[in-house]
């Protein structure tokens, strides 16, 4: 059987959970603990990095998805973090694992730490990167954030993850135009954007997240590795200090003159560490 190895070629899958279809890609070789995916605010398929994808596939098995009623999954969008992170550990039950790895990418971040607290046997190892702890500094603030900077980006024709995702000096201007570009290699069988309800359900799931009382994340016993840029607007990156000194197993990485996409600017050096650090 031929191994997939570039994401714009992983077919576009589907599973039945509880009448819902929920769609999905993985790649990668076979056997061995399975990391999963979980994506950021109005992203869908299309919206992994394939430099992070391919590169962490070339060693490992990858998989991503769409959660309940995003991009071609069916059903209603949840308007909780709880309830995504319930509909995520069913999509990784009905694929028939019992044991994964989490890379959680900012509300993926949230949906990851829900899922390491209630299901701890599920998880082997967490990545948690432009994400921060219920209650961090900041995170009720995304949804101004986050419509300032699309309306900033329609008025200029550019992509809103240019300005959410990047620092405004020229090295982050550049890789911001390499990173939109990166997502549009895949040509064929694209994902369906997210719709405008499930976006605004996620952006109340966020805002109460960042309202929520503090979590105990001593609980999570599982090494962590936390990874973000120095410069993140989104998620402010003293989250990500607060995720290290709070989780008893975490190692964190900050990238220089990076924002809330630091690990797709650094994408080199992160697959790198990612690696080095699930395999451990």
């Amino acid at each position: 059987m031929t191994v997939i190895t570039a994401y714009k070629d992983a077919p576009t899958k589907a599973i039945d959970i509880g009448g819902a279809t929920f769609a999905y890609r993985e790649l990668g070789p076979d056997g061995g603990t399975p990391v999963i995916f979980l994506n950021h605010l109005a992203a869908v398929l299309d919206n992994w990095d394939p430099r992070v994808v391919d590169g962490i596939a070339a060693r490992r098995r990858v998989i991503t998805f769409d959660n309940r009623g995003v991009g071609a999954s069916q059903g209603r969008a949840p308007r909780s973090v709880a309830a995504m992170a319930h509909d995520a550990v069913a999509f990784i039950r009905a694929l028939g694992h019992d044991r994964i790895d989490l890379l959680g990418f900012s509300l993926g971040g949230f949906v990851a730490q829900v899922i390491a607290e209630e299901e701890p046997r599920l998880v082997r190892r967490m990545i948690l990167a432009g994400t921060g702890p219920a209650g961090g500094e900041g995170i009720d603030k995304v949804t101004p954030v986050t419509l300032l900077d699309s309306l900033k980006a329609a008025l200029t024709f550019k992509d809103p993850k240019e300005y959410l995702f990047f620092t405004r000096t020229a090295n982050g201007q550049a890789t911001a135009r390499q990173f939109v570009n990166r997502l549009k290699e895949r040509t064929d069988n694209r994902d369906k954007p997210i719709s405008v309800t499930a976006f605004r359900n996620q952006l109340k799931a966020i805002h109460d997240w960042g309202r929520q009382q503090p979590s105990d994340l001593s609980v999570i016993q599982q090494p962590v590795l936390v990874a973000n840029g120095d410069h993140d607007r989104m998620v402010p990156s003293s989250n990500s200090a607060d995720l290290a000194r709070r989780l008893p197993h975490a190692h964190l990485t900050l990238y220089p003159d990076a924002g809330h996409g630091g690990i797709f600017q650094y994408h080199d050096e992160f697959v790198a560490e990612a690696l080095a650090f699930l395999e451990s």
